[in-house]
């Protein structure tokens, strides 16, 4: 499995940015999605998921300001950013999970794209 970012960039505290992350390879194996993200000196944060049936997760710090969702296809996840704050300026990366299930055992993949900046201003 294959993930590209785009949408990063620089806004204004208070404005909006879409991410896309469009995935290619075995996709049909992908059993979630998310976004994960890493500030300058912390460590890399669950943002937003959503599982192959569109259950959705979200951190308490982005709850009512962000929204993660695919397309029909399931090939691309968004997450659309609403309300920008200083504080969400970090590098995005998009995760994918595929659980390969065998008579003795599960065994999980991930993977990651190559991250897309956002940066807010104050």
């Amino acid at each position: 499995v294959q993930l590209v970012e785009s949408g990063g960039g620089l806004v204004q505290a208070g404005g909006s940015l879409r991410l896309s992350c469009v995935a290619s390879g075995r996709i049909t194996d992908i059993t979630a999605m998310g976004w994960y993200r890493q500030a300058p000196g912390r460590q890399r944060e669950l943002v937003a998921g959503i599982s192959s049936s569109r259950s959705t997760f979200y951190a308490d710090s982005v709850k009512t300001r962000f929204t993660i969702s695919t397309n029909s296809a399931k090939d691309t996840v968004y997450l659309q950013m609403n309300s920008l704050k200083p504080e969400d300026t970090a590098v995005y990366y998009c995760h994918a999970e595929v659980i390969v299930t065998t008579i003795e055992a599960k065994t999980k993949f991930e993977y990651w794209g190559q991250g897309t900046q956002v940066t807010v201003s104050s």
